[in-house]
């Protein structure tokens, strides 16, 4: 009270920026927050003992520590330490030091898919951003700029460098969500709180350390963070709190300044956590579902389509069962049906099937993608999950054996699986690839025979007749060699006879050679008895 009679002589108001209040330290017991220590990864235990038995303070900290309260099994595990970067690599064999933005550390464990990685961040201090050095542009033209900075921001405020080390209490001071900002030591079993963040997981609500609007201007990301929590705890009964939601839409506009590359990962993780369906409903919920990012409009605005809807809900069930998920392949989805309208576009004016479909997935990537994916390994992916469709087509011949070998094989199935699944393409195609990819290769033969004889035969097409034509004469009389020589002089037996050679035999005989045509304008009709030979065929 004292203070605030104080503050109002001195003319300050509630609104006047002073020092943050880092909050007051609370130490939780194991009896009190029942985090199973169970769920706790070996690996992040052995990096927190092996750096506090090297005399430096360490916690499992963030998102792991919320999911091992609310009883979940983290997917990720992340350590702060008191600790710099450099003395934090010099304690593992295999460490890497990352990042310019904030540096941290990833110590490595095990090797090829099956490695894990523990991300090692040292605490920070909490700096007034209105006084730290400011830069113009961005990460990328201000990247000399930035070279020799440790904390900086642009013009909006957007934090661009923030590695000033500090004490504990600031670090979580600069966290985004109460709930995000504990602190778990597995050797003691002891959570560490500053801002009330064990109320918070008691009441189930997601709210922003600090005021909101600030937060969201410091790291404009922060709102797809917001988004991403929302949606992943909402089963669990979270809702964001009404001061942190609130600024959400005015702060939209601030994204415009964030890297695209950023946006596009960003992107990923909302879309690919296990959740995807729910985050798209917090977007619309919280009316953020244009403007963040235009694929992210694109996923969106589809979203209620069967195929796309599909794919999501699909990824979901992938991560929700531990299982593998690929970008490329959610955004091959969502992106398929201006990939098959162009190609429609293309078939229907006479173009070849391959190459039209290559060309309208290039104008795909051109207007959709841009370089954000570098054209790289995620466009690569893509393109040959769309380009495989068509060859699904194919039963018989070599054409199954070579396409099962393909690396993307599995992914360009499923992708067919799920076309199935909305009635795109027949189920008794997806049906045979499925019983074909898992066979052995007597009943691969097996199947491709069956396939053979089930395939429809091709109905020979003749040319329309002018009109009036079929009325007019509904059979054509059996005509004499002498009437076909004067109705088709010499150059129409030739341009035929070319005809004949560009279309291979169609008709079931042999190519027509030049001198096979001369023949057959040599050949005379058969006189009675006593009468004189006619003169050639086409010279009469």
């Amino acid at each position: 009270m004292i203070k605030k009679f104080i503050s109002k002589l001195l003319g300050k108001t509630a609104d006047t920026p002073g020092k943050p209040s880092f909050g007051k330290r609370v130490e939780v017991g194991p009896k009190v927050h029942g985090i199973d220590p169970e769920r706790v990864d070996e690996r992040a235990i052995h990096v927190v003992r092996t750096l506090q038995q090297a005399g430096y303070a360490a916690y499992v900290v963030g998102g792991a520590v919320r999911d091992l309260l609310v009883g979940l099994r983290p997917k990720d595990f992340d350590v702060a330490t008191d600790a710099t970067p450099e003395q934090v690599k010099s304690l593992f064999r295999r460490a890497f030091i990352i990042g310019r933005r904030f540096r941290i550390v990833h110590v490595v464990y095990g090797r090829g898919r099956e490695h894990e990685v523990i991300e090692v961040s040292t605490f920070r201090a909490f700096l007034d951003n209105s006084a730290a050095e400011q830069v113009k542009g961005n990460e990328r033209t201000s990247k000399s700029e930035l070279a020799g900075m440790k904390h900086a921001v642009d013009s909006t405020g957007r934090v661009l460098r923030d590695n000033v080390w500090g004490p504990q209490d600031e670090d979580a001071t600069r966290r985004d969500f109460t709930v995000n900002a504990m602190y778990y030591d597995p050797e003691s079993q002891i959570v560490v709180d500053y801002h009330g963040g064990m109320q918070d997981v008691k009441k189930r609500v997601l709210r922003m350390i600090g005021d909101p609007a600030t937060r969201y201007r410091e790291d404009p990301v922060r709102i797809i963070r917001a988004i991403r929590f929302a949606a992943k705890l909402s089963p669990l009964g979270f809702k964001l709190e009404s001061k942190t939601a609130k600024p959400l839409v005015a702060c939209k506009a601030l994204l415009a300044d964030v890297p695209q590359s950023r946006l596009f990962d960003e992107m990923l993780k909302l879309l690919q956590t296990g959740h995807a369906l729910a985050s798209i409903e917090q977007l619309i919920g919280l009316g953020l579902q244009k403007g963040i990012y235009p694929l992210l409009d694109e996923v969106v605005e589809r979203a209620p389509s069967p195929f796309v809807n599909a794919a999501l809900a699909d990824t979901d069930r992938r991560v929700g069962e531990g299982k593998p998920v690929a970008p490329s392949f959610l955004l091959a989805c969502v992106l398929w049906a201006d990939v098959r309208e162009g190609w429609e576009k293309r078939l229907a004016r006479r173009e070849h099937s391959f190459p039209a479909l290559q060309d309208a997935i290039d104008e795909v990537f051109n207007a959709r993608i841009g370089d954000v994916s570098g054209r790289g390994k995620l466009a690569a992916d893509m393109r040959e999950i769309w380009m495989m469709q068509p060859r699904f087509e194919k039963r018989v011949g070599s054409t199954p054996f070579g396409l099962v070998e393909q690396a993307r094989f599995r992914a360009a199935f499923d992708f067919l699986r799920l076309r199935a699944d909305v009635s795109e393409v027949d189920l008794t195609l997806a049906d045979w690839w499925q019983e074909f990819s898992m066979a052995d290769d007597a009943t691969r033969e097996d199947l491709v025979q069956q396939a053979k004889v089930e395939r429809p035969k091709p109905v020979a097409r003749r040319a329309p007749r002018p009109a009036g034509e079929a009325a007019a004469k509904p059979m054509a009389p059996v005509r004499r060699a002498t009437d076909a020589a004067q109705d088709n002089p010499p150059e129409h037996h030739q341009e035929r006879s070319q005809a004949g050679a560009h279309q291979g035999g169609q008709q079931g005989g042999e190519e027509l050679g030049p001198s096979d045509a001369a023949k057959k304008r040599r050949r005379r009709r058969r006189k009675p008895d006593g009468a004189e030979d006619s003169a050639p065929a086409g010279q009469d």
